[in-house]
């Protein structure tokens, strides 16, 4: 069953914020590869949209917040909902921090990397989509949450063994100053956080789902 069977509004609210997640991790790993390019107009814009689509994030999260306590609306799902649009507004938040980086930092990465830089963004963008997708399971047919949270964790692990291997590879180049590898090393990690932090979204909706089927 629906989570929310009588209020279209709340409905409205989740699927926007959603679609801002979602949207947020395709802009994420196009600002990626337009740094990789060295097209500094495409990323600047792509970090300005990933920063609009972080604050309608909050905006919405805090809007559904609002409703549910106002309306008194499934007080026994409550908490699960908000911990969950909580720890989702968490991840774009965290690509967006990342881009402000790049933004400031301006790292500069050897050809010789940039393709596994690209890959360790679109694993990203897969694992965020496919928590995005089980989100959306989980208010309309708990049930079937698990036919996606299984993509969530093959891509977290994609992603784990691109950066892993773009680290070994950073740390092995003897032509590298020291600051230069970590300055490298930092901004894999800082991709490749946001998907752990959706697999911590993973892990939660699993839990939550089988409570909703309790």
């Amino acid at each position: 069953m629906p989570i929310f069977r009588t209020t279209r509004e709340i409905e409205r609210q989740i699927d926007e914020f959603l679609d801002a997640l979602s949207k947020g991790a395709l802009v994420f790993r196009d600002a990626v590869a337009a740094y990789l390019a060295g097209n500094g107009t495409d990323f600047a814009q792509k970090l300005r949209i990933l920063e609009e689509l972080e604050t309608r994030a909050d905006r919405l999260s805090r809007d559904v917040e609002s409703s549910l306590y106002s309306q008194s609306l499934i007080p026994e799902h409550r908490g699960d909902v908000l911990a969950l649009l909580e720890h989702s507004d968490d991840i774009i938040d965290r690509a967006k921090n990342c881009l402000q980086r790049f933004d400031v930092e301006r790292p500069v990465i050897p050809q010789q990397w940039h393709d596994h830089y690209r890959r360790l963004a679109e694993a990203v963008f897969r694992c965020v989509e496919a928590v995005v997708m089980a989100s959306r399971r989980f208010f309309r047919e708990a049930e079937s949450v698990s036919d996606f949270l299984y993509q969530v964790h093959h891509y977290e692990g994609e992603a784990d063994q691109i950066g892993l291997e773009l680290r070994r590879q950073i740390f092995a180049d003897p032509d590298l100053e020291l600051g230069h590898r970590q300055h490298l090393r930092y901004f894999a990690d800082g991709i490749d956080r946001v998907a752990d932090m959706a697999e911590d979204v993973a892990d939660r909706l699993a839990i939550y789902s089988l409570k909703r089927r309790l």
